[in-house]
């Protein structure tokens, strides 16, 4: 057994020695990390690998970095700024998909990844599992609800189209439009399929959404975002959710034309109105003009039969009345015969009545007794009557009383009666009753009315007094001779 301590044995000594005909030198961990690097690229210089994602992210530089695996092993990859950014789909764990790239090493972390270069979705079956993934998650948010969606104008007078301005789809929709009714037309020129074509197609309908109406190009009433047919990877710009965002936050109403009758995409189920067909939406989006025309020609007919129905059934009604009513002479023959009858009535009770008043002038005998008798009567009638001077005093003199009554009334109202007593009435040149100072002042001459009369006088704070009044002199005052003079007292 060899002594572990004696020098002759180099396996486990303390200092590492070079043995006999050894002349490989160690290497670093940087230098067989560099040499494994070379050897797994030289070797797996281009692979592609399919495998389900898993851990996807993307840092903040751009770069996406991710892990493929299967049932039994798993790989790290990562994809640079550049290549993630040229992706036609949105990459999900769960997604099954073929990653072409070179393996390489990661000395950091002794491990081995796989650097993408291109990434695919692994057949159809993946691509529809991936739509249906987004499909619910977009529909639980509500972008699909019917209750969001606008109804469509009925006669558009701007209609914008986004698609591509050199396909046949544009001539399509521009073709029908002018058949069925010719209308304003702007179309914002976008890539329908490939790298790049969500980003333009959601870029158009919200720069359509941002016009105003101080802008030089009219803001369409409607928008019509339309593709021909093709595979679902041609259409599947159509199903990115940058796609389905734009066109569910557009405050214009939008068509979806994407595609034949059978292609359905995730942009159809957000838009307010979903066309099998390019040239169906322009069907939509107008009317037929002939159609309108005839619409509007029959309604016009049915106006003026509507307004002349009422004056023909008028005009046949008071036809028939007409009819019915009597003549003038059957309206007149009561009424004559009636003047007939009371004509002879008349005649008959003038001459009656001449012969009784004939027969009682003949009966009336007027004689000297029966006058005296007749004023007898009279004279005992009138004596019968009790009327005494004590009568007709006693109403004179209650008639006094209120007549009393309302002179004190009068005088205690009457607004002269003060001016007895020492008041005055102050009035304006006009004849105003003057009742404050303020107003008084402003007046350029006053009436003071007296009990014996009115005398005119100019106030002192008026600017007539004051430009035009002068001082009058005062008179001297002479004494009466044989009286004491006495000092004026406003001297």
């Amino acid at each position: 057994m060899p002594n572990p301590y004696s020098d002759d044995d180099n396996s486990g000594g303390l200092v590492a020695r070079e043995t006999a005909g050894d002349n490989a030198a160690p290497l670093s961990i940087t230098e067989i990390s560099n040499l494994l690097k070379r050897t797994v690229e030289d070797r797996f210089g281009h692979v592609r690998l399919r495998g389900e994602l898993s851990g996807v992210k993307r840092a903040a530089s751009g770069h996406m970095y991710c892990a493929l695996k299967d049932e039994q092993a798993v790989i790290d990859g990562v994809m640079w700024r550049g290549n993630a950014g040229r992706l036609s789909f949105n990459p999900e764990d769960g997604l099954e998909v073929v990653a072409s790239g070179k393996l390489t090493t990661y000395p950091g972390r002794s491990k081995y990844q796989i650097v993408i270069d291109r990434m695919e979705v692994a057949g159809e079956g993946a691509l529809l599992a991936l739509l249906e993934k987004t499909r619910v998650r977009l529909a639980a948010e509500g972008l699909f609800d019917e209750q969001r969606k606008r109804s469509l104008p009925f006669l558009p007078r701007t209609i914008g189209v986004v698609t591509s301005p050199t396909g046949s789809v544009i001539r399509d929709i521009l073709h029908r439009l002018a058949d069925r009714f010719p209308s304003h037309v702007i179309v914002w020129p976008v890539l329908v399929q490939g790298q790049g074509s969500a980003e333009q197609v959601a870029q158009a309908i919200r720069g359509f959404g941002a016009l105003r109406e101080s802008d030089q190009v009219t803001r369409p009433d409607l928008l019509i975002v339309a593709r021909g047919g093709g595979s679902i990877e041609d259409l599947w710009g159509f199903n990115e959710e940058i796609v389905v965002r734009a066109i569910a936050e557009s405050p214009i109403p939008v068509i979806s034309a994407i595609g034949h009758e059978t292609d359905t995409t995730l942009a159809d189920f957000a838009a307010d109105r979903r066309a099998p067909t390019p040239t169906a939406a322009a069907e939509i989006a107008v009317p037929v003009r002939a159609e309108l025309a005839a619409t509007l020609e029959d309604f016009s007919a049915r106006q003026k039969r509507a307004i002349l129905r009422p004056v023909t059934l008028g005009r046949e009604r008071l036809e028939a009345r007409a009819q019915r009513l009597p003549t003038m002479e059957a309206l007149l023959q009561p009424q004559a015969q009636k003047l007939d009858d009371l004509s002879d009535r008349l005649r008959r009770g003038l001459r009656d009545r001449a012969a009784h008043g004939r027969e009682r002038l003949a009966r009336l005998r007027l004689s000297p007794t029966m006058l005296e008798r007749g004023l007898r009567d009279a004279q005992r009638r009138y004596s019968e009557m009790r009327l005494t001077p004590a009568l007709a005093g006693l109403r004179i003199e209650r008639d006094g009383e209120r007549f009393a009554a309302l002179e004190r009334l009068y005088l205690s109202l009457n607004p002269k009666a003060p001016l007895k007593r020492g008041f005055v009435l102050v009035k304006a040149e006009r004849g105003e009753l003057l009742r404050s100072r303020e107003v008084a002042a402003q007046q350029s001459r006053l009436d003071i009315e007296f009990a014996d009369g009115v005398l005119g006088v100019v106030p002192i704070g008026s600017e007539s007094h004051s430009a035009t009044a002068k001082p009058r002199p005062r008179k001297p005052k002479i004494a009466s001779p044989g009286k004491p003079t006495q000092d004026d007292l406003f001297s």
